[in-house]
């Protein structure tokens, strides 16, 4: 099998689809893989590193994917660069077929095969192909550092010949994967954590790390596939007065609140942003998805009253080497689970490469 790595062009994108490791597994296992010069570079990982491994370096991105069979990429390739992928070829990578349309018709009008990472179905036997959880992780540590080192304020509590410094007080809202893993973060730098999450099993998780949780009687928004579920109106009541009240003390609040194919909930409106502290920081991780916050701009900081409000976008990239190990993994993952002795074998019916495919041999699926 072709298998093809292009370097990855779209604006603030540091990951790459398959590390060498990765790589070597494959071409061990007979397959010939050719990888675009410098598609590691801000990985830590070199084109030499990739011709050790057994890859071709593609000059650029025609070259890479001129006999490919299957290209594995991050982003979804440019506009500009589709025309030269193969026929009935096989994409995977970030396909967001509800924002990039315009990838989604160009690549079925190849009569390509597009399988979206994004869309993995959380069952058991797919979970180490499962890239949502994997690069969240890296997120939710990231968020932390980057809400430290927003805050005029040292997160741990230090005693000094000068006086104590009391601890920062941080408050993670959403316990999936980048939410507790905020949380451990927060806890191993010396914060005051608590935590909330619609899902009672999430709520566990939040105690089990060691930090509190803001309990909201009658709340139980458990949606399918471990994500939660919008919640009635009432409920957003409840869950809104009791998160304004607290939020009211906090130095540090995260927010990692998302809805599959939906836009972000919001959960800190404007009247609970306006009775935070002067000089508090907050962290939206949905920012790409519209916010959790009202006032949330995507990649930028907003400042409202003394309260700033960050943005970021991409975060796993700012951790490009150990996202694209983990990203590698479940590209490599995926993969194996789309070869059949030793063929590509692209079957709808299959309960995970169903659930990923967005069009297949001149059909769209999405």
């Amino acid at each position: 099998m072709h298998i093809a790595v292009p370097r990855e062009t779209a604006p603030g994108e540091r990951r790459v689809a398959l590390l060498p490791a990765d790589v070597a597994k494959l071409a061990k296992l007979g397959h010939q893989i050719a990888v675009e010069t410098q598609a590691g570079s801000q990985s830590s990982s070199i084109d030499s590193d990739y011709a050790k491994a057994g890859a071709r370096i593609g000059a650029d991105f025609a070259d890479t994917v001129r006999d490919a069979q299957v290209i594995c990429a991050v982003q979804p390739p440019a506009l500009a660069d589709l025309a030269a992928i193969p026929t009935g070829a096989t994409v995977i990578a970030y396909l967001q077929p509800a924002t990039s349309r315009p990838s989604i018709d160009a690549l079925n009008a190849r009569r390509a095969s597009a399988l979206a990472l994004e869309l993995v179905p959380r069952i058991t036997r797919a979970q180490s192909m499962d890239v949502l959880s994997s690069q969240a992780t890296i997120s939710g540590y990231r968020s932390v550092l980057l809400g430290a080192e927003a805050l005029d304020r040292l997160m741990p509590m230090l005693s000094t010949a000068a006086g104590t410094l009391a601890p920062a007080k941080c408050f993670v809202l959403g316990a999936g994967v980048a939410g507790l893993q905020a949380i451990a973060t927060a806890r191993r730098l010396g914060a005051l954590v608590s935590g909330f999450d619609v899902r009672p099993a999430a709520r566990e998780q939040i105690l089990s790390l060691g930090a509190t949780v803001l309990k909201v009687e009658g709340i139980d928004a458990e949606g399918s596939g471990g994500y939660a579920r919008e919640q009635d109106a009432e409920q957003a009541a409840r869950t809104q007065a009791a998160i304004r009240a607290h939020v009211a003390t906090m130095d540090l609040v995260i927010t990692t609140a998302a809805i599959p194919g939906k836009r972000a909930p919001v959960l800190l409106t404007a009247e609970s942003i306006a009775g935070m502290k002067e000089g508090a920081v907050i962290v939206d991780l949905a920012a790409e998805t519209g916010g959790n916050c009202e006032g949330t701009r995507a990649g930028e900081t907003v400042r409202v009253g003394g309260v700033r409000i960050l943005g970021p976008t991409n975060v796993p990239s700012q951790a490009a080497a150990h996202a694209s190990q983990l990203l590698s993994k479940n590209v490599l993952t995926l993969l194996q689970h789309l070869t059949k002795e030793s063929a590509l074998h692209i079957d709808p019916a299959d309960e995970i490469t169903g659930a990923m495919l967005v069009c297949h041999q001149g059909e769209l699926r999405v």
